[in-house]
């Protein structure tokens, strides 16, 4: 029972943890008093040369006095074509020619917006958002564009996936693995691995996911009942997750075996 505790926690706090997201990402995009809004031109003049206003950068259309780490961004500096402008396609291709210091990240996947969102709470600790740029993500009325709604919603779609793989990678940690020109190759499981800490150890199998080129090692539970089964399911037949369809054997390695070698 502690093992069905233990990963509902985790779960419960992946859950948790994609509802204050949402809950943030309304905070920073929704209405807010008092916000000052700008027009790229202006914007531009924002790049902390002498005589410029300030030093300041945009990401998905929000305003951030960059000041305080001026060494990061003044002109001459490394990340100096960020400001004066909104740049968020830059932050995640990493592309800082004036062709890719560019606001759209309309084809981003969803794992990339995650990253945009990283650097979205970056920016929200390390410093003060002085307002909102228009055009791309905010109108001029200050409030959201719907490309910015497709944006919060491909976040949103970021963090599902992110809950799922955490709780795939519950289910079955990655196995141990090393390699050596004499030995060959080790595969082997423990209570610890994959960065996943638990009560059981496990054993290797193959893990196929659709869409994948190749197999993956896994560790997988062996006793009690399948991972997800409801209490008014079927009796089990304390095999674990042994019988999941996606999983396959090694060649060569004894069914139970927590360790499979594989000499050269």
């Amino acid at each position: 029972m502690l093992r069905f505790r233990g990963r509902g926690l985790l779960l419960g706090l992946a859950v948790a943890a994609a509802a204050v997201m949402a809950a943030r990402l309304m905070g920073w995009w929704g209405p807010r008093a008092g916000f000052r809004l700008f027009i790229p031109e202006e914007l531009s003049r924002y790049r902390g040369g002498p005589g410029d206003p300030g030093l300041y950068l945009a990401l998905l259309g929000r305003v951030y006095d960059v000041s305080s780490g001026r060494r990061h961004y003044e002109p001459g500096s490394h990340y100096s074509g960020f400001a004066g402008r909104d740049a968020s396609r830059a932050f995640v291709t990493g592309d800082c020619s004036e062709a890719g210091l560019v606001d759209d990240v309309s084809d981003l996947s969803a794992a990339e917006m995650l990253t945009l969102h990283n650097w979205l709470s970056f920016y929200e600790k390390n410093y003060v958002c002085v307002g909102r740029v228009t055009g791309r993500f905010y109108g001029e009325d200050g409030l959201p564009t719907p490309a910015l709604t497709q944006v919060e919603a491909a976040i949103t779609r970021g963090l599902e996936a992110n809950k799922l793989q955490l709780q795939e990678k519950q289910t079955f940690p990655p196995c141990n693995a090393e390699w050596s020109s004499a030995r060959g190759s080790r595969l082997w499981c423990s209570q610890k691995s994959g960065g996943v800490s638990r009560d059981w150890i496990g054993v290797p199998r193959k893990l196929y996911k659709p869409g994948a080129k190749e197999p993956r090692c896994v560790c997988v539970r062996t006793t009690g009942p399948p991972s997800g089964q409801m209490p008014d399911s079927p009796p089990h037949r304390n095999r674990g997750d042994l019988d999941h369809p996606n999983l396959a054997e090694y060649t060569g390695c004894p069914p139970l075996a927590i360790t499979c070698s594989f000499p050269l």
